[in-house]
């Protein structure tokens, strides 16, 4: 995975402020040499930075873990908490999260802009362990819901600074392989929901256990970030160079802070030392990577992910398979994408990822088309029902899974880079709910074949829309890709 360190002497090239491209630039272009003067610099160690990046995960990994926790609890859950055989009850326990962490989401940007990285890590470990613990004693509906809204507002508010955090303390040709270790994290952390959970059907009151465990991961993310370094973006661009080179020097090494400095200096143009306001976020020359953003996390969710996470069991219940062994084959198609996923991103590039994850993804829902048909019938429906959900999961945890939360926080601009990706984050909450809210009255109403194809046509704009906006990016540093990305005024 290191091998490649001396072939990515490009990493550290100049480019000249002459050489920005408009909105419509090429993935060619920002590859291209610069004509200016070529700086030399050997690749800092990636295990410097290492540690850093994986205390940071430790937020995507309670994401995961409190996704899927109440999949296996929410029967024992309801029968101790007096509502069992309220689909709307039950429904809100899984709902309630989903808004916590839109709310969560929209204040990401802020709070990352505000406090920065490390302190807003913190306060989203703060929730969680809050909501864990009234989660954990609830003896009414309303306090499970109560807990469940804390736990969803840290959820909200991790994954945009994490991705933030990870891009910004990662070298540049290791920034794909360590913006993955979010997306392994998530995997991780539903699995270890599966496990914890499987006990809650056969020992009353052991769900209770269940959320206090998610307690103590997020009370090592709030130690564990006070020994972490803050990210010199933050720092550099709060004014703040002494500690900028101090972070620096712990990330990269010190034969490495002038160069990273530099590199910072590049970015910092007059007009974007200033904060930037909401509304600089719809005007002028940021719509158009916002609205990127923006539509990559809406496709994301609209291919059907999380309805076909939700399905699942159902599938593979109906092909006599127990739900316990349902819910660990996809942990592990999930999980066994994602590394895998990990090791091409800095060799295959994100846009290749993408392109060939939403491609498999529409392919993989054809099946599921075919395999609901009357045209087949016994076996053969439900190898193409089960091999189709797998190669869905698998084909997203390859590129649509890990690579759109890197991919924002590389193109969007270091002015606007926090309070655009909490925008672009609501909107994925939102495309998340919905979805996860009509699925199975659309399934009723359209039935399989309809909302199937439904889905693998959204892959399929996903595909087109990817080849037609989407630039690479690696092995490119943050200021390189906004010097290139960002149009001038």
């Amino acid at each position: 995975m290191w091998g490649r360190q001396r072939n990515l002497y490009s990493t550290y090239k100049r480019i000249s402020s002459k050489e920005r491209l408009n909105g419509n630039a090429s993935e060619a272009s920002l590859g291209r040499s610069p004509s200016g003067v070529l700086k030399e610099a050997g690749l800092p160690s990636w295990k410097r930075s290492l540690p850093h990046v994986l205390v940071a995960t430790l937020s995507s990994f309670l994401f995961g873990y409190h996704l899927g926790i109440v999949n296996d609890t929410l029967e024992s859950i309801s029968l101790d908490l007096s509502f069992r055989g309220s689909t709307l009850a039950e429904g809100l326990v899984v709902s309630t999260c989903l808004g916590g962490a839109f709310v969560g989401s929209l204040f990401s940007g802020w709070t990352a802009d505000g406090v920065g990285r490390r302190r807003a890590f913190q306060l989203c470990a703060l929730p969680m362990i809050i909501g864990a613990s009234v989660s954990a004693t609830a003896t009414t509906l309303r306090g499970m819901l109560l807990g469940r809204l804390f736990v969803g507002m840290g959820m909200g508010l991790g994954p945009p600074v994490a991705a933030l955090y990870v891009a910004e303390v990662s070298p540049a040709f290791v920034r794909g392989t360590y913006g993955s270790c979010t997306q392994i994290a998530t995997c991780l952390g539903l699995m270890a929901s599966f496990f914890v959970g499987i006990p809650s059907k056969e020992l009353m009151g052991w769900w209770r256990v269940c959320f206090w465990v998610s307690a103590l991961p997020a009370a090592l993310l709030a130690i564990l970030m006070e020994f972490c370094a803050e990210s010199p973006h933050w720092l550099f661009k709060r004014g703040r160079m002494a500690e900028a080179e101090e972070n620096t020097e712990r990330l990269f090494g010190a034969s490495h802070v002038k160069y990273a400095m530099a590199e910072l200096t590049k970015s910092d143009r007059g007009d974007e030392v200033d904060t930037a306001k909401f509304s600089d976020l719809f005007i002028g020359r940021h719509v158009r990577v916002v609205f990127l953003g923006s539509t990559l996390l809406a496709l994301q969710q609209l291919s059907g992910i999380n309805a076909v996470f939700y399905f699942s069991s159902t599938v593979f219940t109906s092909a006599g398979v127990p739900s316990d062994i349902a819910n660990i084959c996809v942990g592990i198609v999930n999980l066994s994408g994602s590394i895998i996923a990990m090791v091409l991103m800095d060799k295959m590039g994100r846009k290749g990822l993408l392109l060939w994850s939403f491609s498999g993804m529409a392919v993989s829902m054809g099946f599921q088309v075919i395999g609901a048909s009357s045209l087949l019938s016994g076996s053969v429906v439900l190898y193409l029902s089960v091999g189709g959900m797998l190669l869905f999961v698998l084909t997203f945890s390859l590129g649509a899974g890990p690579v759109p939360s890197l991919l924002l926080s590389e193109i969007l601009p270091a002015r606007i880079r926090e309070k655009a990706m909490a925008v672009c984050m609501a909107v994925h909450w939102v495309i998340n709910f919905f979805v996860g809210l009509l699925f199975l009255r659309l399934l009723e109403q359209l039935g399989p074949q309809i909302l199937y194809a439904s889905f693998g046509i959204f892959c399929f704009v996903a595909v087109v829309f990817v080849r037609k906006n989407i630039v690479e990016t690696k092995g490119k540093t943050l200021q390189e890709i906004e010097m290139a990305f960002l149009p001038a005024d």
